[in-house]
């Protein structure tokens, strides 16, 4: 009788290693050329059971392939009792996938193979930063990341980025910002680090490594945190700017020209920031009758200075992008604005 044995890696064509395949196939093709009783051959696999699951007979003779797609089912509450490690469900499927192959150096070389799969940064030098560094690691880590509001969850989920100095250590760091990634910040507080255990990755890491592993795990849930408060922040400070004159004349110590709109709305925008030090200043005249030059009634181009607390944390870029993000449809009306400070108070005064 034709006995088959459906191996479900769970859509992970992209995640299992080209030699992992192989020695599933080598496997598949021995069972093909020889003849064992169904008693015997499943027997013989007892030993084997690690490596694979969901063993059965089919009730038909059509041939199942060795690695199939399924879709994965809806989360219940009796998953999420089942669930004790807090896993998100990509993390889920990488354990269950990592946890089905039966050797340790196939393990070690799929981490080695996702290491090989992480995107490059895309601003190492804003990434690769002090704030950014992951403590306690034997090779030099680096994460950071981005919020986005996601409507359909109602909240910011985050996206990691990351990388490492170190082959199987960027294995790791890869592993979890493609397990990580596209969750909240709650969400990825009820990852336990035991699940290296249940994935049998553990067992591939030296003390040294595994407790880096651990410092990246915390490394990662505690910028989750500060990249969903900083998300949740941003917009109010980005107000809209349209409140009008009147609005912005009840703005105390604002020096407002009502003459010069584009300089009033972005005074007024930046004051969001609760700036210890604001200047802007009009160098329009200084560029009038240039080609291409455009702006509003005159107001063309502006060199902003200005010192405020809530900069601390982000790199200069990420500064930059925040004032271009209150200031809005402004950038769109004049031709430049030159930002040639913008520090915390404790920098400014050194």
């Amino acid at each position: 009788k034709n006995i088959q044995f459906r191996v479900s890696i769970e859509n992970y064509y992209n995640l299992v290693h080209p030699s992992v395949v192989t020695s599933f196939n080598t496997f598949s093709l021995s069972l093909s050329t020889m003849k064992f009783s169904p008693l015997v051959l499943l027997l013989s696999l007892a030993g084997s059971a690690s490596a694979f699951t969901n063993l059965r007979i089919p009730s038909t003779t059509t041939r199942t392939p060795l690695f199939v797609e399924t879709e994965s089912p809806a989360t219940t509450e009796t998953e999420n009792e089942e669930n004790p490690l807090g896993l998100t469900p990509e993390l889920r499927k990488i354990t269950n996938a990592f946890a089905m192959v039966g050797d340790d150096k196939l393990r070690h070389k799929q981490l080695l193979y996702m290491a090989s799969q992480l995107p490059a940064l895309e601003n190492p030098a804003e990434t690769m930063v002090p704030a950014n560094k992951v403590p306690g690691c034997l090779s030099t880590v680096y994460v950071d990341g981005t919020a986005t509001f996601d409507k359909e969850k109602d909240a910011y989920t985050i996206d990691f980025v990351g990388d490492s100095d170190g082959l199987l250590t960027k294995g790791l760091v890869a592993l979890l910002v493609r397990g990580m990634s596209g969750c909240t910040a709650e969400e990825i507080q009820k990852v336990q680090p035991e699940f290296v255990s249940q994935a049998k990755i553990s067992q591939s890491l030296t003390p040294g490594r595994n407790n880096g592993f651990l410092n990246m795990l915390s490394s990662m849930k505690q910028k989750a945190l500060q990249l969903e408060e900083r998300a949740k922040s941003a917009p109010a400070a980005a107000a809209t700017l349209d409140e009008g004159d009147e609005g912005a004349s009840e703005n105390g110590g604002l020096d407002l020209d009502g003459d010069r709109p584009m300089y009033n709305a972005m005074m007024t925008a930046l004051q969001k920031l609760q700036p210890t030090s604001l200047t802007i200043t009009d160098n329009s005249d200084q560029h009038a009758g240039h080609a291409g030059s455009k702006g509003y009634d005159g107001e063309s181009h502006f060199d902003l200075d200005i010192v405020a607390d809530a900069f601390d944390g982000l790199s200069l870029v990420q500064r930059h992008k925040l004032i271009y993000m209150l200031l809005g449809d402004v950038m769109d009306k004049i031709h430049a604005l030159q930002i040639s400070r913008a520090k915390t108070s404790a920098e400014a005064s050194e």
